[in-house]
């Protein structure tokens, strides 16, 4: 009986791209990987886009030269429809857009299928504790967006304070996978939803805090009531916008700033000063992590400042940073890492346990090899510090 080649089980394509990204890591180019084995440039290349089988002995030679192990390459990944699909049936763009945004797209796959990896290496899947979709065909546009937001925050039990932490909300509170990742400035936001992943976000890493948060509440909305339609979200995608996406756009203000909140801190602020004013708008847009523009718009609709205050701020030129750095206002706090934070917990404890290798290290937290070292060398020396520290501790019962 033949032995079964463990390459034929692989999927070519996800063996091409970890190929890649090992070399890459190694500082070769595609000439001399080719070289390794023995092969063309255009060999290398097909093998690196799937079009091209890796034969058995040729993995070998390019694994020694990459500094991996065999297993880096052959061990299993979950079957996931890949985003790229998703959006092209969804969205049309011009075919700049579409290239520029598809290696977006792949990278936020690839980040995702990680996740997961890591999760199943480690044995500890991310808890999901997702809300049944919401309906909102019953209430007016504005009230479904506040009935939302209101319902969200009550179950969460967020009452109604400022949301500083929105990310860690949304991953560790609800199990929602949210990355920060390098898009054209024009890109918000991508939003994506897969039975095994879960709810998948991907926020542009160039845009400020204020816009990120907005952002992520606007994935959201999708997430509670349009879960399972993926939505990439950027500048001039609508020449009229559908109800689900007026939707999206009307959430953060009720989710980002309550009613109830707002409504208290104005009467205080008001009351202190015997007026609401500009410095106020100031350090209750700093209070809440929104801008000025968003806060001005919100409290406009609800009646607490006349009309076209925003405008007539704008049209004034005011600076708002210079504004802040006079005031004394700190900078929005935020975490501006790409990886979330237990993605970075997951591949640091599966390279404590041996469970994975350096080089896979260093692929899941996307530096180099010497980084990764550096990273794993760190960990080591901090686990025999605490080895030592351990043994000397008195353990005897008091």
């Amino acid at each position: 009986m033949t032995p079964t080649n463990v390459l034929d089980g692989i999927d070519p394509q996800r063996l091409g791209d970890l190929l890649q990204q090992a070399r890459k890591k190694m500082g070769m180019t595609q000439a001399d990987a080719a070289k390794v084995i023995d092969a063309a440039r255009t060999t290398l290349v097909a093998i690196e886009k799937g079009e091209r089988r890796l034969k058995p002995n040729e993995l070998i030679k390019l694994a020694r030269a990459y500094g991996r192990s065999i297993s880096d390459f052959v061990r299993p990944t979950p079957a996931i429809e890949p985003f790229e699909v998703q959006f092209r049936s969804v969205y049309q763009r011009h075919d700049e857009q579409e290239g520029e945004i598809n290696l977006v797209i792949h990278h936020f796959e690839q980040l995702c299928r990680n996740y997961l990896e890591l999760e199943q290496i480690m044995g500890a899947p991310m808890a999901r504790n997702y809300p049944p979709e919401y309906r909102c065909d019953t209430l007016p546009l504005e009230a479904a967006a506040e009935s939302i937001a209101l319902a969200e925050r009550q179950r969460l039990g967020l009452g109604d304070s400022p949301l500083p932490l929105l990310r860690d909300i949304l991953e560790l509170n609800v199990g929602i996978r949210v990355f920060y990742l390098e898009m054209p400035t024009k890109y918000a936001e991508i939003y994506s939803y897969d039975p095994q992943l879960g709810a998948c976000m991907a926020i542009n890493q160039h845009h400020c805090e204020e816009r990120r948060r907005w952002s992520m509440a606007h994935g959201y909305l999708h997430f509670l009531a349009h879960r399972r339609k993926p939505v990439l979200d950027f500048d001039g995608q609508y020449q009229r916008r559908p109800e689900s996406e007026r939707l999206a756009e009307a959430f953060p203000k009720y989710f980002l700033m309550p009613t109830s909140g707002l409504l208290r801190r104005f009467t205080d602020m008001s009351s202190a000063h015997g007026k609401f004013t500009t410095t106020n708008l100031f350090t209750l847009a700093n209070y809440y992590g929104v801008s000025i523009e968003a806060l001005a718009y919100r409290m406009e609709g609800m009646g607490l400042l006349p009309t076209g205050t925003w405008d007539r701020l704008r049209d004034r030129g005011i600076k708002v940073r210079k504004v802040q750095l006079d005031l004394g206002l700190q900078e929005t706090v935020h975490r501006p890492d790409q990886l979330p934070v237990h993605y970075q917990h997951l591949a640091i404890d599966a390279l404590e346990q041996g469970k994975i290798t350096e080089g896979r290290f260093a692929d899941f937290l996307e530096v180099d090899r010497l980084e990764a070292r550096r990273i794993a060398e760190a960990l080591r020396s901090h686990s025999v510090a605490m080895d030592h520290e351990s043994m000397g501790l008195d353990l005897r019962p008091v």
